[in-house]
């Protein structure tokens, strides 16, 4: 059964469940690490991601929350406050970046990341404040938390409240376009990290793995697939799904459009030429599949590799997955 994000249910496994595995792979991979330390030394601003669904603490897992929000997260009303913020701005960020303004006076945003046209996580930044805090806007955060038995120590509030960062409007919408580029970049390395998801230490579904890849180009059925391993075509459809995730067909194609997408590199290269020499039967079945996996048309995508005159302001990101 295919899901919303393109890939094949395992029995048992919500559709949470495996945007939050896929979500999880991402955030160890070396692409996402790499950015969030270069992000965070440059702007000085937190950031973390979640899967689509995922209500934890704000900025869970980044080490420069602030202070004042770190405090909030450990009173129950506070907590909760700040979760729903989560969920409103999940619920609003869905065709793009998305900020609020939370109880206190402090801004959240998120930006989606995509798999091929679905929405399976967020980016998140922010605890900032976009105007420099005041003694009234701290009182009256202050009189919100009594009403909420939640208030504490003030005078640790406050000195925790006004270190807060303070930033320009236009400066924190740059920094957004920052993680929007580099949503973009992610979507384009998704199908590839779903593969790299996919590997399994399994003699036998290594086994698989390099026959596949192997002969690719030809029109490979399960049963020879299960073969070259010494299964039967049922047993081992069984295994490969519980390893790695994915189901066979499903991990055919996406090997298939990443090598489509590698002969597509060279600017004479043809779409059609590129999906026949990557073992697509028919065009219509390779762009139903293309547009599923990548998000775009295949001619979309090659223009867009290619400098048509968008890719002056959006060029194609150079980065690969680890």
């Amino acid at each position: 059964m295919q899901t919303p994000n393109g890939l094949t249910a395992v029995p048992g496994e919500s559709t949470g469940g495996r945007d939050a595995r896929f979500i999880s792979h991402l955030r160890e991979s070396a692409v996402f690490r790499d950015y969030r330390d270069a992000f965070e030394t440059t702007t000085g601003l937190p950031l973390a991601m979640r899967a689509a669904g995922s209500f934890q603490p704000p900025l869970h897992g980044s080490r420069r929350v602030n202070a004042f929000c770190a405090l909030m997260s450990v009173r129950n009303k506070s907590c909760a406050a700040c979760l729903q913020l989560q969920q409103r701005i999940e619920e609003s960020a869905t065709a793009g970046p998305k900020t609020l303004e939370c109880f206190a006076g402090l801004y959240d945003s998120a930006v989606p990341v995509r798999v091929g046209e679905n929405v399976v996580g967020y980016l998140q930044t922010g605890q900032v404040l976009l105007r420099s805090p005041s003694r009234s806007r701290f009182q009256d955060t202050v009189s919100q938390l009594s009403a909420w038995s939640a208030e504490g120590d003030v005078g640790q509030l406050e000195a925790a409240y006004f270190q807060t960062r303070v930033i320009a409007k236009r400066q924190y919408e740059s920094m957004l376009r920052l993680l929007e580029i580099f949503t973009e970049q992610l979507a384009v390395l998704s199908n590839q990290l779903i593969v790299q998801a996919a590997a399994a230490d399994s003699p036998a579904i290594a086994k698989a793995r390099r026959f596949i890849t192997e002969n690719l180009q030809e029109e490979l059925s399960l049963a020879q697939v299960a073969q070259a391993v010494s299964m039967s075509p049922s047993y081992f459809c069984k295994v490969f799904r519980r390893e790695t995730g994915v189901a066979l067909m499903d991990y055919l194609a996406r090997e298939r459009i990443e090598l489509v997408k590698q002969q597509l590199l060279n600017r004479h290269t043809r779409v059609s030429e590129a999906a026949f020499a990557a073992g697509f039967q028919s065009l219509s079945q390779f762009n139903r599949v293309f547009r599923r996996i990548v998000g775009e048309a295949p001619s979309d995508y090659r223009e867009r590799l290619h400098g048509s005159e968008r890719s002056v302001t959006r060029p194609l990101p150079l980065v690969h997955a680890a």
